[in-house]
């Protein structure tokens, strides 16, 4: 059974940073693609920002140059590293990765930003 845990949001300023990590366990195979999607409220979840096991991202033109995605295959986790935040970047982040074609999800996690 694949399970996720998420850790690292919180509440910060406007041009502050955080690091969101994802640990991904239950797979002897590993995982494909790992990512992160956001949803604000009144709003449809939207990818944030993937990336395969051999290291191709793909990153949100909304937070491109801003934001950083990473993985390290060894632990299956998944990190988002965010630059500059700024208050259209609250939303709950919600872990995502995909197990023989299956997609998974995380319970989600909070990140404020004030202004």
């Amino acid at each position: 059974q694949v399970q996720l845990v998420e850790s690292g949001g919180g509440l910060v300023q406007a041009g502050e940073s955080l690091r969101l990590s994802c640990a991904a366990s239950g797979s002897i195979f590993g995982f494909g693609s790992m990512g992160w999607y956001r949803q604000a409220p009144g709003k449809q979840r939207e990818l944030v920002a993937d990336i395969t096991s051999g290291g191709s991202a793909n990153i949100a033109d909304s937070v491109k140059g801003r934001f950083t995605i990473s993985r390290d295959n060894a632990k299956n986790t998944v990190y988002l590293q965010m630059n500059s935040l700024k208050p259209e970047d609250t939303a709950v982040y919600y872990c995502n990765v995909v197990r023989l074609r299956i997609t998974h999800w995380g319970q989600g996690t909070q990140v404020t930003v004030s202004s």
